[in-house]
C-alpha cells in the first residue's frame, strides 16, 4: 500500500549548509497495516509524511502510495489519502460541524454518507458541534481533525505527532479509534516521538537522523537484544547515576521509572564487581537486577551503535 526506496530529502538556505533530513531511507506497508515512524524530533519523520502526501519531492529514490507515484500520480493521491498534520489542520474560527461541512464539500462527498466511518469519534463531538475549534481542547480538536481527514473514506490515512500535547486519556482514546479504523480497511502510517506508542503498531520503524536505525514488530525488536538491560536503584538515586555512569564497564545509563536502566559493555558483565563499585563510592541499599527490555531500551541501545 505504502512503498518508499532510498528516499532522501535535503534543506538548504542561504548561507548555511545543506541539512539532510531523509538518508536513503527504504520501507513498505502493507494494506490494512497500522505502521508506525517512531523517533524524536527532527528525525525525519514529518519530511517522510510530506512526500508520500505529494506535498514535497524528494531529492532522490521513489515512493508510492496505493499503487500510485507519488509525483506522477499526484492529483489522484491527494483524493485517495487522508493527512493530518503536526500541527493543528482545521480552521479555528469555523464551529466543528461548519469545519466537517467543509471539508466534505472539498471533496466532493456527502458528508452523511459518510458518517458511519467517523460515527465513533464524531459522538464525543456532537455536543459541541457549534462550538469554534479554536475553543476545543487539545484531545476534541484531534478528534475533529480526524474526523476531517476521514470524511471522504480515504483508503490511507497519513497521522503526523497525532498524540502530541494530548493527555493520557485521550491518548488511548485516540489510539483505539485508530485501531477500530484499522479494521475498516484503512491503512494507517503514524509518526510519534513517544516510546510507549510504538505497541500499538503492528510495525515500526525507529528513526534517528534521518535514517532508519531498525524496521520490525516491536515484540521482535526486543527479543533480539536479548536480557542485555539492567535496574540499579539505591538510596541517592542522583549520585547512583552518576557513579553508574562513571564505572568503566558502562556502555550507558539513564533515569527509568524507580531505578536506573544500565547497558553495559559486555553481554555477560561481572556483577559482583559493579556492585562492589557502587559500594565503595558510598552508596547505600543498592539493588541491581537484570530486566526485560521495552522498546524504548531497544531504541537507546540502537542509537548507540548497536544495531539489533
Amino acid at each position: 500500500m505504502i512503498k518508499a526506496e532510498h528516499i532522501s530529502k535535503s534543506y538548504v538556505s542561504a548561507g548555511h549548509a545543506p541539512v539532510k533530513a531523509l538518508d536513503d531511507v527504504s520501507f513498505s506497508v502493507s494494506d490494512g497495516e497500522l505502521f508506525g515512524l517512531i523517533g524524536p524530533d527532527g528525525s525525519g519523520k514529518t519530511t517522510m509524511f510530506r512526500i508520500l502526501v505529494t506535498l514535497i519531492l524528494a531529492d532522490k529514490g521513489v515512493a508510492s502510495v496505493n499503487g500510485m507515484d507519488v509525483v506522477k500520480d499526484y492529483e489522484k493521491i491527494r483524493n485517495s489519502v487522508g493527512y493530518m498534520p503536526g500541527r493543528f489542520s482545521v480552521y479555528q474560527d469555523l464551529t466543528v460541524n461548519e469545519n466537517i461541512n467543509f471539508f466534505a464539500s472539498l471533496f466532493g462527498v456527502d458528508k452523511e454518507e459518510s458518517m458511519p466511518l467517523i460515527e465513533d469519534i464524531y459522538g464525543s463531538l456532537r455536543p459541541f458541534g457549534n462550538r469554534l475549534a479554536g475553543a476545543l481542547s487539545g484531545g476534541m480538536k484531534q478528534k475533529l481533525a480526524l474526523c476531517c481527514a476521514l470524511i471522504h473514506k480515504p483508503d490511507v490515512l497519513f497521522l503526523d505527532e497525532p498524540t502530541t500535547g494530548v493527555d493520557p486519556v485521550s491518548r488511548k482514546e485516540f489510539w483505539q479509534m485508530l485501531r477500530n479504523l484499522r479494521s475498516n480497511g484503512i491503512t494507517i502510517m503514524v509518526s510519534t516521538p513517544y516510546m510507549d506508542e510504538a505497541d500499538m503498531c503492528d510495525k515500526i520503524a525507529l528513526m534517528q537522523k534521518g535514517m532508519i536505525l531498525a524496521l520490525d514488530t516491536t515484540e521482535n525488536l526486543i527479543s533480539q537484544m536479548g536480557n542485555q538491560v539492567w535496574g540499579v536503584s539505591g538510596n541517592n538515586m542522583y549520585k547512583l547515576l552518576c557513579d553508574v555512569r562513571s564505572y568503566r564497564g558502562t556502555l550507558r545509563c539513564y533515569p527509568f521509572g524507580n531505578s536506573h536502566h544500565v547497558f553495559f559493555n559486555s553481554q555477560e558483565p561481572d556483577i559482583s564487581d559493579f556492585g562492589n563499585y557502587l559500594w565503595g563510592c558510598g552508596n547505600e541499599n543498592v539493588k541491581i537486577e537484570r530486566l526485560e527490555p521495552c522498546i524504548e531500551d531497544c531504541y537507546l541501545y540502537i542509537t548507540d551503535g548497536r544495531r539489533i
